[in-house]
């Protein structure tokens, strides 16, 4: 499971100045190169400890979440990105450094750390970038950060990351992205549900907002039409 998060606890005025002047950018591009649309928004809580379970597209995904969300996001970022310059300007949007190629347990405590601080935190159940566009099977880990953490889970569905800048790319070209948040799971519908029947509600889910056949789940093959 892939995670990204963010705090604001503890942030400097100037740090959170310089995420506003970021957030300005990244809106502005998005909604020129992507024509990129928001839909929910108002879904995600403004307070509390928040689970944000996306599907996974593209590297795209984290900055288009960060700038939909109606509260700061981050990242949970590779430990060996924190060298001079590059950790002062990713710390200063909110990333937390973890041994990704170790022990989860690093990341795990991360995450709950953030949620126990009343934060928002994106999960990405797939693992790993789609390699086809379609929807890959959801791991269920977040489950249990959500029970442990008290988090509410808002799913995230992203549709036309994977056709703007798929696996290989080095560049995105100007396809339009629509994210989607969708309506609140609380807390006590999360402790009431196995993980595989919560696992089951959030794919389901993604696989109606993402719409299109060829990026469903149960769709076999490449995508037409898809790079």
């Amino acid at each position: 499971m892939t995670t990204v998060g963010a705090t604001s606890h503890g942030r400097s005025l100037l740090n959170r100045a310089w995420y506003a002047v970021l957030w300005c950018v990244c809106w502005a591009v998005t909604k020129t190169w992507f024509r990129y649309e928001v839909v929910g928004r108002g879904n995600v809580p403004l307070r509390g400890p928040v689970l944000l379970v996306s599907n996974h597209q593209s590297h795209l995904d984290p900055v288009l979440i960060g700038v939909a969300a109606p509260r700061p996001t981050g990242a949970l970022a590779r430990k060996t990105l924190f060298f001079w310059p590059l950790s002062w300007l990713i710390r200063s949007l909110g990333a937390v450094p973890v041994d990704l190629e170790g022990s989860a347990v690093s990341g795990i405590k991360a995450i709950l750390s953030m949620l126990r601080a009343g934060e928002a935190v994106i999960v990405f159940p797939e693992g790993t970038r789609t390699p086809d566009g379609r929807l890959q099977p959801l791991q269920s880990g977040f489950c249990a950060i959500a029970r442990r953490s008290g988090a509410t889970i808002v799913p995230v569905a992203i549709a036309g990351a994977y056709a703007a800048l798929p696996r290989g790319a080095l560049f995105p070209r100007p396809r339009p992205i629509t994210l989607t948040f969708g309506p609140i799971i609380t807390p006590a519908e999360i402790r009431s549900a196995s993980d595989e029947k919560l696992s089951d509600r959030i794919r389901r889910w993604l696989n109606d907002r993402l719409g299109d056949n060829c990026l469903r789940s149960t769709q076999p093959g490449p995508c037409p039409g898809l790079p």
